[in-house]
């Protein structure tokens, strides 16, 4: 069985991927701060029952010397709308204050995922002998 079929890979590997969508998620909210009745969004938090996931989309090389892609914006991850918006006068509903709270929060929570997987691959790798 390959590594990236063993679960606790696939899903580290999964919050990884949604802390990546949700930073793009976020830095679009910031700059769209003075964007007259722009309201800012969020991602809903994966989901890791037993159901399966629609397969993401992805980019196909039509020719040998194209570069595959990087798979940005996916769109595997609900986006929600957030509640509870302190609307500007101009329209706009972007607290910087709290998107930046969010920023902080979503790049420790990515950290923390990132060393649980390179330390759960070191211990694969103890465990095989490869270290």
């Amino acid at each position: 069985m390959p590594i990236t079929n063993i679960p606790i890979f696939s899903m580290l590997r999964t919050r990884m991927q949604w802390h990546q969508e949700r930073q793009r998620v976020l830095a679009e909210n910031v700059a769209n701060a003075d964007t007259p009745g722009f309201r800012p969004s969020d991602l809903a938090p994966p989901k890791f029952d037993d159901e399966p996931r629609p397969a993401a989309v992805t980019l196909v090389r039509t020719a040998a010397a194209h570069i595959t892609g990087a798979g940005g914006g996916s769109g595997a991850f609900a986006v929600k709308a957030v509640k509870g918006l302190q609307i500007q006068p101009g329209g706009n509903g972007v607290s910087l204050e709290d998107e930046m709270m969010k920023v902080a929060s979503n790049q420790m929570d990515y950290q923390a995922a990132a060393a649980l997987y390179s330390r759960s691959l070191g211990l694969i790798k103890l465990a095989l002998g490869k270290e």
